[in-house]
């Protein structure tokens, strides 16, 4: 039994099995926020944009098709070794602590689809949001694409099977601790293996808390990825622009 729930996202998302859980990723509406979200943002033809916690780097490429110079960091190897194929002379990958500056300045850095709350260490949390802001030049923009915590508790579905490339996926969803939890268990090649995600259950207060720690200035906040209004009950998403 392979568990890891300590830093489960080092071991999780390092694993071939992560990407062919997520294989059906909505693509299409991904490229449709990038354009919505730099145009609204206003970014300058050639900016530098940090894509943090990039994963195999889905955003960081398609931004950079958009004229971008881009950068793309996260914490697993196995992902910036993947996203490496796509680098050229303004796309480029390296493998990053998202709590720790980037030690660069740019016009945006953007945490997308989630990728926060994992850290047990609430100083790790405020730490991200600090290295942010020493990495945004004199005009940048954060922006951290969170789920909206009340609406997924309220949506919970806490078991279901999902059958990816022949792979059973049984998954079991709660709430514990602050946490939104997802068990992943599957056998795949005659092994068993499980899983877990941990992610806090940030609510936009919460946000607001961290944000003043951090000495930055929440700017917009947003409920779904068309940018429109957000809603603590109807909303999907927490979208939260800051400087």
């Amino acid at each position: 039994m392979n568990k890891d729930t300590t830093t489960w996202f080092t071991s999780w998302f390092d694993t071939p099995f992560y990407h062919i859980l997520y294989k059906d990723r909505d693509d299409t509406e991904a490229q449709h926020f990038m354009d919505t979200l730099t145009g609204y943002l206003n970014i300058p033809e050639g900016g530098k944009i940090l894509d943090l916690a990039c994963g195999r780097g889905r955003h960081a490429v398609y931004l950079n098709s958009l004229g971008f110079d881009v950068t793309g960091a996260d914490l697993s190897e196995n992902s910036i070794n993947y996203a490496k194929q796509f680098e050229n002379d303004t796309l480029h990958f390296e493998v990053h602590d998202m709590c720790k500056p980037f030690n660069k300045e740019f016009d945006a850095i953007f945490n997308l689809f989630t990728s926060f709350g994992y850290f047990d260490k609430d100083e790790d949390n405020l730490n991200t949001i600090k290295a942010i802001k020493t990495d945004l030049n004199a005009v940048g923009f954060g922006v951290i694409d969170f789920m909206n915590s009340e609406f997924v508790i309220d949506n919970l579905v806490p078991e279901e099977v999902k059958t990816v490339d022949g792979i059973d996926f049984n998954l079991k969803r709660y709430v514990e601790d602050g946490y939104i939890i997802k068990d992943i268990s599957f056998i795949a090649e005659g092994k068993d293996y499980h899983f877990q995600e941990r992610v806090r259950a940030f609510t936009l207060a919460d946000f607001e808390v961290l944000f003043e720690e951090a000495g930055v200035y929440l700017l917009d906040v947003f409920g779904d990825y068309k940018l429109r209004k957000f809603n603590n009950k109807t909303s999907e998403r927490l979208v939260m622009i800051f400087k």
